[in-house]
């Protein structure tokens, strides 16, 4: 008699945990899939922005998929550049944009390139100009992004993918 309620006691106890354990599941789980939901949403809004916000110099596409255009038709640019002290310096570069073929904005903006060389050169002049010798011999790929960056904001589009220095000679004068 004794092992008989003892064994109706687990079961009511067991029953009560079955029955408990549902209404867990019931009221959790709905919750917890609206909070995965909103973790992926999260996610994907993170994965975009970091997709999208790309501004450094690195090629992610094909190499098939790459123009390159040189700016001044290849020659070189002599810019002054900022003086870290009584020493002159310039840098004498020639730039390469390139651009992705398969992008929107390439059509559109590749024309706008030829069309707008002028205003690029300056752009780039500004730019390097507001280093030192030291920013350009140290930190070259920094003002290569800082150019990526202010081109792709006067074009509006993300086309152009890298730029690029072929050829460059950093000078100091007495």
């Amino acid at each position: 008699m004794k092992k008989n309620l003892m064994s109706v006691l687990i079961l009511a106890l067991v029953l009560a945990n079955l029955i408990l354990t549902a209404i867990l599941m019931i009221s959790i789980v709905p919750q917890t899939k609206k909070a995965n939901e909103l973790i992926n949403k999260v996610c994907s809004a993170i994965d975009l922005e970091l997709e999208g916000g790309k501004e450094n110099s690195s090629i992610d596409i094909p190499m098939e998929n790459v123009e390159t255009v040189a700016i001044s038709s290849g020659e070189s640019l002599t810019i002054n550049l900022k003086s870290d002290g009584d020493k002159k310096s310039y840098a004498v570069i020639s730039v390469s944009l390139a651009l992705d073929t398969k992008n929107k904005g390439y059509k559109k903006g590749s024309e706008a390139i030829t069309k707008n060389e002028a205003i690029i050169k300056d752009e780039i002049i500004k730019i390097v100009s507001s280093h030192t010798i030291e920013d350009m011999r140290n930190k070259q790929g920094d003002v290569q992004d800082e150019i990526l960056k202010r081109l792709r904001k006067l074009f509006d589009s993300d086309f152009i993918v890298s730029v690029a220095f072929p050829t460059y000679t950093y000078e100091e004068s007495k």
